[in-house]
């Protein structure tokens, strides 16, 4: 029986073509060819009249190799930069396995930094944070980090009163010659302004240095604004370059192989799941067509797959059920998610089957030859599809696993099946042959674009560039950068478009007006603007029963994915920490608990709720004029209301005394999302006053943090003209 709510179409294979010539002073292993986009990357590195390189190729065609090949060479350092911890543990094992094949002269050293393993180290050793960083990073020539650090070392967040503001940076950036950005695609506005600032600062303050950005899909408003500031960039885009073949059949592939064209990824059978856009759709469609999957791993043997789903409760629902289904077929069924311990997750690259939301996005290399999926828009879509085909096999035992097809399974709303298979001219047909060209493109044309908050940048990314340049001043350093910070002034304005000056008047308004209402000292909305993905104000300490590792059990998690998806318990400061030390010790293992410092509450997380409860924010007081200011606000007197809750006394007994930067809109959260064509997991919640509060619906909906900074750039499209409501057109 043919099942009408599936589209099939088929994914024609992708190569990428070899270099055009053998390129001088460079030492390859035998028998070892490059692309053309990775003998481009390095011409460019080599190359003392550009400064930035953006690689664009394909996901799976070497885009790593072509970012350390000049390390690999002999005297060059780099830092690489990646979104998540565990893509930068993926890249060390890669590394790694490229200086033991390469066996440089040099043999350079590899270190890997990350901010729990920088606490336990300085713990450990008995140091400051900073001195830990001058330790780990010495007489390396490759450090493997995230972004988040690169910027807090930049900020001074390491260092104690009466440090140097340069006294990290200062070294750090002259010893790396080279600074990787990979995964770029993934940050958003926030982030983006601060790699910016940061680079920069780097590049006023430094000889010339180089930034590689590794991106299938590149910004093109980032780059011009990196040439608006002097930079020169080098775009390396092989699909413009024709240097991917899509072949239609295996005579064709057998000529690209002959003309040492090199497979990036396999044919793929790629099915269309149309699904009700309904909470629990994609989760429910599982478990109804899990013994379809069963038989793929039967039908198919030696397979491995990977889900990919949007919600985390929905994935620890799941794997249970899945693995009593997959065991008594000598199966396994793992996880991986932002609440999957450190052992959970390294099991789930083990497991035939792994369960997993956006931390298996951009982290791991799953081998995996089938992979089903949910999306939320064109960029998350091209992302997770991008995961499969790009392996031919696996090591299992010392064995060598082949793979015999490649199959996806995407279950998206109805609504982009209707406009990608049906009505008068639909762009794909049933059973069709398409080239990865064309499906991403077909994608991002019908299916939902999310908003990349331009107006972010001159409005809030100049309070970073601000903080800077005032470091720059400092009486230790004042003279020494007296030119830097003239250069940095003049091309962080030119870049965002506003004076300096302007967001120093700014700043200090901010500052006086918290002192003001609170009595308090610090400016609670430039922290947030200065942060780099900011700090949640709503994360609590999670004692996680459900995991099977000891050590792994003490996690955070914010209070609205509590509120509506966890059985949980509450518990004390005290006791949680007592806990974990006790755990450290019994097991020998360090535990940081720096993260767990400013957690609203401590719970122990008992279970995951089958169906979501609803709860709603609400303020003690009149909206009605808080929402009319149309800015940014530090309020106090926010709490949670959700019916036939017993711990929620305790947690508002803490959140109604805080000062919670956020933006409140009298709009209906649901409006918000729409109008504003927010991303999916952005953070936006119900919210009710007094006089709301018994209405079936929340009238206003609030951002906090950053996600409010964020809110402030769009929010003027609903501001009133006259007695109607209009919206700036996108």
């Amino acid at each position: 029986m043919i099942d009408k709510s599936i589209y099939p179409v088929n994914l024609k294979s992708v190569y990428s073509s070899p270099a055009e010539s053998e390129l001088q002073d460079v030492i390859l292993p035998s028998n070892w060819k490059l692309s053309w986009h990775q003998a481009e990357t390095l011409k460019a590195l080599r190359d003392p009249n550009i400064d930035v390189i953006i690689n664009t190729a394909m996901t799976g065609d070497g885009k790593s190799l072509a970012a350390y090949l000049e390390v690999l060479q002999g005297e060059y350092s780099a830092i690489g930069l990646y979104p998540t911890n565990e893509l930068a543990r993926d890249q060390e094992i890669q590394i790694k396995g490229y200086i033991d094949t390469f066996k440089p002269a040099n043999n350079p050293r590899v270190a890997r930094l990350s901010s729990a393993e920088l606490e336990i180290y300085a713990e450990n050793e008995g140091l400051k944070k900073s001195a830990a960083i001058s330790t780990l990073t010495n007489q390396r020539e490759v450090i493997l980090t995230n972004p988040d650090i690169l910027h807090y070392l930049h900020r001074g967040a390491y260092l104690i009163p009466g440090d140097s503001p340069d006294k990290l940076w200062g070294r750090i950036d002259k010893d790396f010659d080279l600074f990787i950005f990979d995964e770029f695609h993934v940050f958003a506005a926030p982030q983006i302004a601060g790699v910016i600032n940061t680079m920069l600062l780097i590049n006023c303050t430094n000889r010339k240095k180089k930034f590689l950005f590794l991106s299938a899909t590149p910004d093109i408003d980032f780059i011009d604004k990196l040439k608006i500031a002097g930079f020169r960039c080098q775009e390396i885009y092989p699909l413009d370059n024709n240097k991917y073949s899509f072949p239609d059949n295996k005579e064709e592939e057998k000529k690209l192989q002959n003309q040492n064209w090199r497979q990036v990824s396999h044919s793929i059978n790629l099915n269309f799941v149309s699904l009700e856009p309904s909470f629990k759709a994609s989760e429910t469609w599982i478990k109804e067509n899990s013994n379809l999957i069963l038989d793929y791993f039967q039908n198919h043997p030696g397979s491995k797959g990977a889900i990919i789903l949007n919600s985390i409760a929905a994935v620890k629902r799941l794997v249970p059920f899945f693995q009593e289904l997959f065991q008594t077929h000598n199966l396994t069924v793992g996880e991986n998610t932002g609440l999957s311990g450190k052992i959970t997750k390294e099991k789930s690259l083990l497991a035939d089957l792994v369960f997993g939301t956006s931390t298996i996005d951009v982290g791991v290399d799953f081998k995996i030859n089938l992979l089903i999926f949910e999306s939320s828009d064109a960029g998350n879509f091209i992302q997770r599809l991008g995961r499969l085909g790009r392996h031919d096999s696996y090591n299992k035992d010392g064995e060598d696993i082949k793979f015999d097809k490649y199959t996806a399974y995407a279950l998206v709303p109805n609504f982009l099946v209707e406009r990608l298979f049906l009505g008068d001219n639909p762009p794909l047909e049933n059973t069709g042959n398409y080239d990865r060209t064309f499906l991403n493109t077909t994608i991002k044309d019908q299916y939902r674009q999310v908003n990349d908050f331009r107006g972010y940048y001159q409005r809030w990314g100049t309070v970073q560039s601000f903080y800077l340049c005032h470091k720059l001043s400092d009486r230790t350093i004042q003279q020494q950068y007296a030119q830097s910070r003239e250069k940095f002034q003049k091309a962080c304005e030119s870049i965002f478009n506003t004076s300096l000056k302007s967001i120093a008047g700014r700043v200090s308004g901010w500052a006086k007006s918290w002192k003001e209402q609170s009595g308090k000292s610090g400016n609670p909305i430039a922290d947030d603007a200065s942060s780099f993905r900011g700090s949640s104000p709503l994360q609590c300490g999670l004692y996680d029963l459900t995991e099977e590792n000891e050590v792994d059990r003490f996690k955070t998690y914010d209070l609205p994915g509590i509120l509506g998806n966890l059985e949980i318990e509450m518990w004390t400061e005290a006791g949680f920490i007592r806990a974990l030390k006790e755990t450290a010790q019994r097991t020998g293992q360090a535990i940081p608990k720096g993260k767990y410092e400013h957690c609203l509450g401590f719970m122990k997380l008992r279970s995951y709720r089958e169906e979501r409860l609803n709860w709603k924010f609400v303020y003690l007081g009149d909206l009605q004029g808080i929402a009319d200011a149309w800015k940014v606000q530090v309020l106090t007197g926010i709490e949670v209301w959700q019916p036939d809750n017993n711990y929620i006394r305790d947690i508002n007994k803490r959140l109604k005394k805080q000062g919670l930067v956020c933006y409140v809109l009298r709009r209906p959260i649901a409006e918000v999302r729409n109008k504003l064509r927010l991303p999916m997991h952005f953070q936006l919640y119900p919210m009710c006053d007094e006089h709301s509060l018994h209405d079936s619906s929340a009238p206003y909906a609030i951002a906090f943090g950053q996600s409010a900074l964020l809110l402030d750039t769009l929010a003027y499209t609903f501001k009133s003209k006259g007695d109607e409501i209009w919206i700036a057109s996108s």
